[in-house]
């Protein structure tokens, strides 16, 4: 069986697998992600003391990274974290670095696709997944197909505004409601330096019955209900499948069902009697690896070795 090496960038480290085609990882690991004031040149080293070492034993290289990516053509268009990779042409450039197939795939997209070909969006037709890691990201489904839209930018959730009266805060916009918008929230209510909360003594505290800790989560809960909310009025979805590190965590879950279901309380319509659809709340089914997975069904179908509809 053909095993390749797949990557999932991000901007604290560059996560690496080597995997099968039936997405089992024989090998994973990771390198710290190279500065965003670097170069490219120091960029491509990074990735060159990762490949290296498998270059006789893959069939090839997928790469899930953020950023607005043309995954056709396999050009990054723009990426924050390495702005020197922007209008990069990856995928030309490490096919013939490599002599392999390589693919290029956004992370939040891919993690759809992850949850399309294997997880929790495989029996429905309209979707979305939602990642809530330093930012938001996403991808949507319709009619069981990945969209990505024209220009690439379907499903990037962290540039809607959610207060327009203040669009030049950062904090006007969905991409605050990462997991350090929990975190702030909790240090807010107890005078904390947020910096000192992570997601892991967040919910350290949430699970433990803090009242402080459990109000911010239903306030950060609420605010994404209300975004995914949104979202349905527009795309009419069947479900949305959380995923990040923190999805793990059962009481984000359980917390963010009861602000979905709470909107019946709290929108003038469905208060009047209105019965407004609303999705089911999931949570991604491969959490970290979605990005991965993903990742490799993107490269299995260019190389024609899976079949699904973009």
């Amino acid at each position: 069986m053909k095993e390749y090496l797949v990557f999932d960038w991000g901007g604290t480290f560059l996560k690496y697998a080597v995997m099968n085609e039936e997405t089992e990882i024989l090998e994973q690991g990771r390198v710290p992600a190279p500065s965003r004031y670097g170069t490219k040149e120091e960029f491509l080293a990074v990735i060159d003391s990762v490949v290296n070492p498998y270059r006789e034993r893959i069939s090839g290289i997928a790469v899930s990274s953020p950023g607005i990516l043309d995954s056709e053509q396999g050009i990054i268009q723009v990426v924050g974290v390495f702005p020197y990779l922007n209008g990069f042409r990856l995928k030309e450039e490490l096919q013939e670095r490599y002599g392999m197939p390589v693919s290029l795939e956004n992370d939040g997209k891919s993690a759809a696709l992850a949850e399309i070909w294997k997880g929790n969006l495989s029996d429905c037709q309209d979707g979305a997944v939602m990642i809530l890691g330093t930012s938001v990201g996403g991808g949507i489904v319709l009619d069981g197909k990945l969209r990505r839209g024209k220009h690439f930018f379907a499903g990037e959730f962290s540039g809607s505004c959610m207060n327009v009266y203040d669009p030049g805060n950062d904090d006007s916009y969905w991409g605050s409601l990462g997991y350090k918008g929990l975190t702030r929230r909790i240090a807010a209510k107890t005078a904390e330096d947020a910096s000192e909360i992570d997601g892991e003594e967040a919910f350290r505290r949430i699970n433990a019955g803090d009242e402080k800790a459990e109000e911010a989560l239903k306030e950060y809960t609420d605010l994404l209900a209300m975004e995914i909310f949104s979202l349905n009025l527009i795309l009419d979805l069947e479900k949305v499948c959380v995923g990040g590190g923190i999805s793990r965590q059962p009481a984000l879950i359980e917390s963010l069902r009861q602000s979905v279901n709470d909107l019946y309380h709290i929108h003038p319509d469905m208060k009047a009697g209105t019965d407004l659809p609303l999705p089911e709340i999931d949570v991604c089914r491969f959490f970290n690896e979605a990005n991965l997975i993903g990742a490799l069904y993107h490269l299995l179908f260019e190389q024609g070795g899976i079949g699904y509809n973009k």
